[in-house]
């Protein structure tokens, strides 16, 4: 055998295979609620760990959470964080398969609650393919359903307005109520909801379910029930939408 052509070889199958599709976890891990917050943290660490996502959304994320998040994975994730104070958003992207160029955050300056939009300027590392990334935790309450529903015209705006090499992926905890998408006239053309684009699971539906998950009580017989956790996109791009299953530490957080 040709030396040259050894060392080549060699050199080819030391290159960590590429995968053909990205797997994206977005998730409210309810950093503001103290009781266990160490364990929980733990799991949230364990989930990511063994699910191995290559793009991660995070929303309810305290600077003690996100330092030891940031702690444990920073060898392999870029760890960004959308605050500093508080709870905020944050997002984690996989060095070896999604490449990080930059990020900024976008106030949503009539927000009560200080919300944002953390953006991340991105590209898949296999094939060079830009990907713009916006997670956020839209205004909470139904009170709030102006103030949210004018938070998520913006985030589409946001997407639809991105340069044009750009596929476009908007997930997180958006507190939206169904009949709120019908309000503000449903998804702008060119976006999809990549629940449904995935096949539309109906034991994934609701992703904060109080029938199962009780980790916040309310005394009503009727158990609240909505798909507050949610993820939007501009151009077809193949991702694994994953909303996981509540089994480790019983649930680890209000949503599943």
């Amino acid at each position: 055998m040709n030396p040259s052509t050894s060392t080549e070889s060699s050199a080819a199958s030391s290159v960590p295979e590429q995968p053909k599709r990205l797997k994206l976890i977005s998730w409210n891990i309810d950093g503001r609620n103290a009781e266990n917050i160490k364990s929980r943290t733990e799991g949230v660490q364990g989930v990511i760990a063994n699910e191995k996502p290559d793009i991660v959304f995070f929303q309810e994320v305290i600077p003690w959470s996100f330092a030891y998040l940031k702690g444990v994975f920073d060898e392999t994730y870029e760890c960004i964080a959308g605050g500093d104070a508080g709870y905020f958003t944050a997002a984690m992207v996989k060095k070896a398969t999604v490449k990080l160029h930059d990020f900024y955050l976008q106030p949503f300056y009539s927000s009560k609650m200080g919300r944002n939009l953390l953006i991340l300027q991105t590209e898949v590392t296999s094939s060079g393919i830009p990907l713009l990334l916006m997670t956020s935790h839209l205004e909470s309450s139904n009170v709030e359903g102006s103030e949210r529903k004018n938070q998520l015209k913006k985030a589409f705006e946001e997407m639809k307005v991105a340069d044009s090499k750009y596929t476009v992926i908007f997930g997180g905890d958006m507190n939206v109520r169904d009949s709120e998408i019908v309000q503000i006239g449903g998804l702008p053309e060119g976006i999809s909801d990549l629940y449904e684009v995935t096949g539309s699971r109906p034991e994934c539906y609701y992703t904060w379910d109080n029938a199962r998950n009780d980790n916040l009580y309310f005394p009503q017989r009727v158990k609240s029930r909505f798909r507050f956790d949610r993820a939007e996109n501009r151009y077809v791009l193949l991702c694994h939408w994953r909303l996981d299953p509540d089994t480790v530490l019983a649930h680890l957080t209000n949503h599943e």
